[in-house]
């Protein structure tokens, strides 16, 4: 699959008047056409900054990105006009926020808000537009979407609305969708039909997708790969099954011990991570899970450990090996994943 979106050193800072907050610290990973790539880690630790930072929604005052390449089908999104961002969000980049009551309209009706990019981005007229949009609202499962084009957004429940943001977000056949912990305000069943309803969607129009969340058992039966973040930076990254068999930075290995299990005979005592995140401001120098996690040794104190190739796909920023309790030693992992994804070419 052909490389669709690669981020480089992505670094997002807010100046306030208590000081600099170092919300992103040089994230870097890929997405491949039609992937799904989650993004999961706990409130605060980047997560949707280094997202919103993608397509420039930091607002400024007092974000700002300070570092870093976002390539998109080769071009680099923070480098290119105003103008030229503005025709990519919503076109060819959409996005999902995680409250939709407060991302729409109030006072303008659900077909005027999907209709509106119709005419934007792909040059419609009103009345092909309000086809396009009840087609759309059908497309999410809006019973009567004919009859509801014209309610405004408190007339739908929370599902509902957040079935006619799906709708706007998919409006114009996105290459990219980024779901911004979507089901998050949602009761459990609403929130299984909205990712099976994306999920359906993704394989019929084929989208790639990044969907953030703070929930590991959403991502288990979406994502194609997990990225997990903490404060700002990207601790691991794996294919999805591989994260959850084998396991390899400490912070990784916390959440899935706090996850109920129903593939255990007679289930563990789930486990918690002691301890808060770090001040983003006031911020360590060394590796900022260190107060928290149960494998630190001395050098962890001294730097951030750099994120490195444990295996295909799989990639840590830990000084210890989590499985031997071990620090790590040098391995040339990076280059026997070369030579095997060249042999798979």
């Amino acid at each position: 699959m052909a490389t669709l979106l690669e981020v480089k050193d992505l670094r997002t800072q807010f100046y306030t008047q208590d000081g600099v907050v170092h919300a992103v610290n040089g994230i870097s990973y890929t997405l491949n056409e039609g992937e799904t790539l989650g993004i999961v880690g706990e409130s605060g630790c980047g997560k949707s900054v280094g997202v919103m930072s993608l397509i420039r929604l930091i607002p400024s005052p007092p974000g700002k990105i300070v570092g870093g390449q976002v390539l998109f089908e080769g071009r680099d999104l923070l480098k290119v006009s105003d103008e030229e961002i503005r025709s990519i969000r919503g076109h060819k980049i959409s996005m999902i926020f995680q409250d939709p009551m407060t991302s729409l309209n109030p006072v303008l009706t659900i077909g005027r808000q999907i209709s509106e990019a119709l005419e934007l981005h792909l040059g419609m007229d009103k009345k092909q537009a309000r086809n396009r949009a009840i087609e759309l609202l059908e497309m999410v499962g809006i019973p009567s979407a004919a009859d509801r084009i014209d309610d405004y957004p408190h007339q739908f429940s929370g599902g509902m609305r957040q079935r006619v943001m799906i709708a706007m977000g998919l409006s114009c056949n996105p290459q990219l969708l980024i779901a911004d912990e979507p089901t998050t305000a949602l009761d459990v069943t609403i929130q299984a039909q909205i990712v099976d309803l994306v999920k359906r969607l993704r394989d019929e129009i084929g989208m790639a997708v990044i969907w953030i969340t703070h929930d590991l058992g959403v991502v288990a039966g979406l994502a194609d790969r997990v990225i997990v973040m903490y404060a700002g930076y990207i601790v691991e990254e794996a294919p999805v099954i591989e994260l959850y068999e084998a396991p390899r930075h400490p912070y990784t290995k916390g959440l899935l011990e706090s996850l109920p299990r129903l593939d255990e005979e007679r289930p563990e005592k789930l486990k918690s991570i002691e301890g808060l995140p770090p001040d983003l401001i006031d911020f360590p120098q060394g590796c900022p899970f260190y107060a928290r996690c149960n494998y630190r040794i001395d050098k962890c104190l001294s730097a951030m450990p750099p994120l490195e190739t444990v295996g295909v796909g799989h990639r840590v920023a830990c000084y210890v090996d989590v499985t031997t309790a071990q620090p790590t030693t040098e391995k040339p992992y990076a280059e026997l994943e070369q030579i095997f994804l060249e042999g798979q070419e």
